[in-house]
């Protein structure tokens, strides 16, 4: 994957960001191949009396480099032994934000992104003990009609139609009825169209991953809406409760949120680097501000980007 160059800005009175130590740059090498990983470099340019620090950051310049990043990042975070990870990006282009398309077209290529994630990222041996949890029954018709046709992974769903599915209402899936004893892997699709779809995926996670070797990947769950408190706690209690239950065990493997507008930029992490606020210059990505924690969307989009 070849990667643009890049620079990491700091300007006083922000303390300059911290570089990765060797044992990072050693498991970036083994993420990247020796002659391809970022060569971070310390290095100031004097501009207007502020300095800069000078890096080739790893961010893709299509999806295919994309989900070879997400695949390498998910194998390391395995090695590490987290076993509840998150991948999200946007799948309008590396560009857009969610919405830029209606829900169902996201939805469609997020589909088949998973097919091509699991393609490269399960092996064919594991095929068959790889369960991928769609929102509903009628997703995994269409997927087995359309992207995952002649695949020998197990497609199940999370909710099913209700009396007043009209209304919004769907029936959460009893989890001891979906899993199978040989099951060794968990993916879940998109699981943010109902309510009730993350709430299988805090059980799935609880009564048969948590303490056991099996592994959950939620893939563009856009999980940011709960982070965020787009859903009032008064009214979803449930689901609110998820950032102190479920999102502290999760590790965010992979992760690209745009913003846009006159101080418009990127949220960028790949596993096990440290997160990055971008901002796209012609063809280059240059780094604003990075930490090793994941700042909030209000905290890049109201302090970090415009200060930069």
């Amino acid at each position: 994957m070849a990667l643009s160059n890049s620079t990491v800005a700091s300007s006083a009175p922000l303390a300059i960001p911290s570089l990765p130590n060797s044992k990072n740059i050693e498991r970036i090498d083994s993420l990247l191949g020796p002659s391809r990983a970022p060569k971070f470099i310390a290095r100031s340019i004097s501009r207007n009396g502020s300095s800069f620090l000078q890096s080739d950051l790893p961010f893709p310049r299509d999806y295919d480099e994309l989900l070879q990043q997400a695949k390498k990042a998910t194998e390391l975070a395995l090695v590490d032994g987290k076993k509840l990870m998150e991948i999200e990006f946007p799948t309008s282009g590396l560009e857009s934000v969610p919405g830029d398309a209606e829900g169902g077209i996201e939805m469609t290529a997020s589909m088949q992104l998973i097919r091509e994630f699991c393609d490269c990222f399960v092996s064919p041996e594991k095929a068959t003990r790889t369960r991928i949890f769609f929102p509903e029954a009628n997703e995994v018709k269409f997927a087995r009609k359309s992207a995952f046709e002649g695949s020998s992974l197990k497609l199940d769903y999370l909710t099913k139609p209700s009396f007043f599915e009209d209304f919004g209402f769907v029936e959460k899936v009893k989890m001891t009825d979906r899993v199978k004893p040989e099951d060794e892997l968990f993916l879940v699709a998109y699981p943010y169209f109902n309510v009730n779809e993350m709430l299988v995926v805090e059980e799935l996670y609880r009564e048969f991953v948590a303490n056991t070797t099996r592994k959950l990947i939620i893939f563009n769950g856009e999980l940011d809406r709960i982070r965020s408190g787009y859903y009032p706690s008064f009214f979803y209690p449930k689901l609110a409760s998820l950032s102190k239950t479920l999102f502290p065990m999760m590790e965010t493997v992979y992760y690209i949120h745009n913003f846009k507008g006159r101080n418009g930029g990127t949220l960028f992490r790949c596993y096990p680097g440290p997160w990055k606020v971008l901002r796209k210059v012609k063809n280059t990505h240059i780094c604003l501000h990075q930490q090793e924690v994941m700042p909030s969307l209000k905290e890049v989009a109201l302090d970090i980007l415009p200060s930069a």
